[in-house]
């Protein structure tokens, strides 16, 4: 009897250890996943019961709480919804949170409290005032890049970011939706009905969100291999036609099957002006796979960007052999990058190779306007030296020159046309940077915009991208110096 006894008594000690233990996960380590999930009611009556703080951009307010006729709190989004809602997301008592408005739910509510806060009420969550989110991007660009893609019809991204600092400037996406259709209880089922529906996914955030294959800005990245291997703008590549896979009978082609230059042997210089396959083919053969693979990582490819939204890493895939090889070099195959990612990459060519992590939440503001937190720009690491740098954007002003045939708008650039599925039209690309106004820009338009088949990145994405250069503002002046401390 005192056997079972004890037994029982054993049993029920490890029973009450392994209640504790997941009680001490959940609590501990699985409260995003548990207490933020838009399925947890809990979250629901929260959403219903606190007026969360605004978020802004540039002195307008994007996003903002009022107590509906019901007596709960509802989110309204009175300005640009379209424009910004790939970005803000939403907020609905019925499908809870998305985008900034999920990534940054706790600062908008104001849960300073910790983790304990999302299951234990304390009856004084009702009318409490969150803290409000400002943003990096400007209003104005932000209007300019999403109409350059909604006017159009065109499906893709455009991400405008100082190259400097990492503070995103603009970050549009196509197709659109208005938040506020989803918000609203009384439209909230039918909205959420139509934009599923499309096949355009409006809910993603294209520039995040979206990994594509690349194509030929991708060459940047080659390119950098290839410096690091010895070649350099004056060394000879291959302008022929076509190029045959190694260890195969398969031919990879110039654009169109055409010669590159007349054919025979080009500079590098040429061969990145006139984006020649056959040239980035040999040269990314030479670099090696390691070379590619580190090339690429150090540009970011494979990296989760930390913005308080969602985010794909990209890839560059696995290179076994000399046909992978080959076909990476030239951004296809499994390559694949976001809009923001390719930002990134002209970004960091512009600032002298050091690649700096994108933010687009400049801070974070109490309700009596005391400072919670504040983004400071981070040097993520030197994917080129200086010298590299030069060279690269010096390829890259060229290739600009080759597409624009025009030498005065101070643009470095590389265009790019991407195949991604039998029969489908092309995915089209254009990545740049206006070093004097510090402002690096991608852009990609997903099959082949209004050109089908035919389109090209230049003919396709770069007026896009030039017409956001041209209307992105310089950046500030640095702060006047304090006379008192210069006396010091």
């Amino acid at each position: 009897m005192n056997k079972s006894i004890r037994l029982g008594a054993v049993f029920s000690l490890l029973l009450i250890l392994a209640l504790l233990v997941h009680f001490t996960v959940v609590q501990g380590f699985r409260e995003e996943e548990y207490a933020q999930d838009a399925r947890n009611s809990r979250i629901t009556m929260d959403l219903k019961r606190i007026n969360r703080g605004q978020i802004s951009a540039g002195g307008q307010v994007l996003a903002e709480s009022f107590k509906n006729e019901s007596g709960f709190y509802q989110r309204a989004y009175p300005n640009m919804p379209f424009s910004f809602a790939p970005v803000l997301g939403y907020v609905s008592d019925r499908y809870g949170t998305a985008q900034l408005e999920a990534g940054y739910n706790g600062s908008l509510t104001g849960d300073t409290a910790g983790s304990s806060s999302r299951f234990l009420r304390t009856g004084q969550e009702d009318d409490h005032v969150g803290n409000s989110v400002e943003l990096t991007i400007d209003p104005q660009l932000q209007a300019l890049a999403f109409d350059q893609l909604n006017s159009r019809g065109f499906e893709g991204a455009i991400v405008a970011l100082r190259p400097s600092s990492g503070e995103v400037l603009a970050m549009a996406s196509s197709p659109s939706y208005d938040p506020n259709l989803i918000a609203n209880p009384q439209t909230a089922e039918g909205a959420w009905a139509d934009v599923n529906a499309n096949p355009g996914k409006p809910l993603l955030n294209h520039a995040m969100q979206d990994q594509l294959p690349p194509g030929s800005i991708f060459k940047i990245i080659t390119t950098a291999a290839g410096l690091r291997a010895g070649f350099t703008p004056d060394s000879l590549l291959t302008g022929e036609a076509q190029t045959i896979l190694p260890g195969t009978d398969i031919p990879l082609t110039n654009y169109g099957g055409m010669p590159c230059a007349g054919g025979g042997e080009v500079t590098l210089r040429t061969a990145f002006a006139l984006s020649c396959n056959t040239a980035f083919v040999q040269m990314g053969l030479a670099a090696g796979a390691d070379g590619l693979r580190d090339a690429a990582t150090a540009f970011g490819v494979g990296e989760r960007y930390d913005m308080g939204l969602p985010a794909a890493a990209g890839s560059l895939g696995d290179l076994p052999s000399g046909p992978e090889v080959a076909q990476s070099a030239i951004g296809q195959r499994d390559v694949t990058m976001t809009a923001t990612q390719a930002a990134v990459m002209a970004a960091t060519v512009a600032n002298d190779g050091k690649r700096m992590a994108p933010y687009v939440v400049k801070r974070v503001l109490r309700p009596d306007l005391t400072e919670v937190s504040a983004a400071r720009p981070r040097q993520l690491n030197e994917a080129l030296t200086p010298e590299e740098a030069a060279t690269i954007a010096d390829l890259m002003y060229g290739s600009e020159r080759a597409t624009w045939g025009y030498d005065g708008n101070g643009f470095a650039s590389k265009t790019g046309t991407a195949e991604h599925a039998e029969g489908a039209d092309p995915h089209v690309w254009y990545v740049a940077f206006d070093k004097g106004k510090d402002v690096a820009v991608a852009v990609v338009v997903k099959n082949g915009g209004n050109l089908g088949a035919g389109a090209t990145g230049g003919q396709v994405s770069s007026p896009l991208g030039r017409a956001v250069l041209y209307a992105a503002p310089a950046p500030p002046p640095p702060p006047a110096e304090n006379s008192d401390a210069a006396r010091n």
